[in-house]
């Protein structure tokens, strides 16, 4: 796993991850957490970073997909992306759409699976601890909190970067001593490999 706060700001440390020629390869692109934002340009700056390195970028609307357009487009192509926006709305609409069974399996077969904000946060245990950065009144139907739990710490994303700096410093004062909390900058991405988690920067 490759999660960032802002993937287009550690793309050029992508391609040593994947440790293969990323040129060609195909991505899922999932921007579901963006929908109920009023920002979207990182989703755009993202798409533009993959594009770059020469993926191609297979988009998936995982909120209004069916489920076999969703398991297709996650097990067919090479890598899956999950954008940021909101946690809560993200995590609810992967719970019902069935897509967060999927990209659990495909994880399990050793998928690259890559994060930013939103999309790193939810493989945390439980999600709650972000609402001070998120609205959870977007995800009207959400019952639980508990996340993909693909890592066990918990990651503040976006730590010391506008405008989500007094956001972070709050949950951070709030969980440094309850939770086994990461701070990932916009310039750090926390990799996973065979269960050995390193935060690089750039």
């Amino acid at each position: 796993m490759f999660l960032t706060s802002s993937f287009c700001d550690v793309a050029s440390l992508f391609s040593e991850f994947a440790a293969e020629e990323v040129k060609g390869k195909k991505v899922t692109f999932i921007s579901t957490a963006s929908i109920v934002e009023e920002y979207v340009g990182h989703v755009e700056n993202d798409q533009k970073a993959f594009e770059a390195l020469g993926i191609i970028v297979d988009t998936l609307e995982i909120s209004t997909a069916t489920a076999t357009e969703i398991k297709t487009k996650l097990t067919e192509n090479d890598y899956i992306f999950v954008s940021g926006g909101n946690t809560f709305y993200l995590l609810q609409e992967m719970r019902r759409s069935g897509a967060e069974q999927v990209i659990k399996e495909q994880i399990a077969l050793g998928k690259v699976y890559i994060g930013t904000s939103a999309g790193s946060v939810i493989m945390s245990p439980n999600i709650e601890y972000l609402e001070a950065m998120d609205d959870k009144s977007k995800a009207t139907s959400l019952e639980s909190y508990k996340g993909l739990e693909q890592i066990d710490k918990y990651l503040l994303v976006h730590y010391q970067n506008f405008p989500f700096t007094e956001a972070a410093d709050q949950i951070y004062a709030e969980y440094k001593d309850k939770l086994p909390l990461i701070l990932l900058s916009n310039h750090q991405v926390l990799t996973v490999k065979n269960q050995v988690l390193e935060v690089r920067s750039v």
